[in-house]
């Protein structure tokens, strides 16, 4: 696992963690890394300050202990999702619909833009990111 902290275009900072470099490179050019603040794509590498170690563990997490608590938040997901329906790119309109009342009230993942994100949150809309990616299930095997 390796842990990069990122910037957006409009200069949120988050930090993520991939599997490697080359995993973060596969996921950026995909499309696949959005900033949780903002929603935007334009995602890249922000100038981080090496870590030395000293000899002596003070909170760090070990490469074990990490990969243990992607997989306690991948199965804490999966769990949350296991009641929800997937509504794809109509997760705005569906959102919007449910909130309003004019559909009957379910949990719904799907996809929205940063603007269609921004648009439900200013309207009232409750709605959240994923921690992580969610694959459609029409692209599982």
């Amino acid at each position: 696992m390796i842990v990069f902290d990122l910037r957006c275009g409009t200069g949120h900072v988050f930090e993520a963690w991939f599997g490697s470099s080359g995993d973060y490179d596969d996921q950026v050019a995909r499309g696949l890394v959005d900033c949780p603040v903002c929603g935007s794509s334009e995602v890249g590498k922000a100038v981080m300050a090496p870590r030395v170690g000293s000899g002596e563990r003070r909170g760090d997490v070990s490469p074990v202990e990490a990969k243990a608590m992607l997989r306690a938040l991948a199965a804490a997901q999966g769990e949350a999702l296991k009641n929800s329906r997937w509504v794809g790119r109509r997760f705005a309109e569906e959102a919007r619909a449910i909130h309003a009342g004019e559909r009957t009230g379910e949990t719904i993942h799907g996809q929205a833009t940063p603007a269609e994100a921004k648009a439900l949150i200013d309207d009232g809309v409750p709605v959240a990111p994923l921690p992580l990616p969610v694959a459609p299930p029409e692209s599982t095997h």
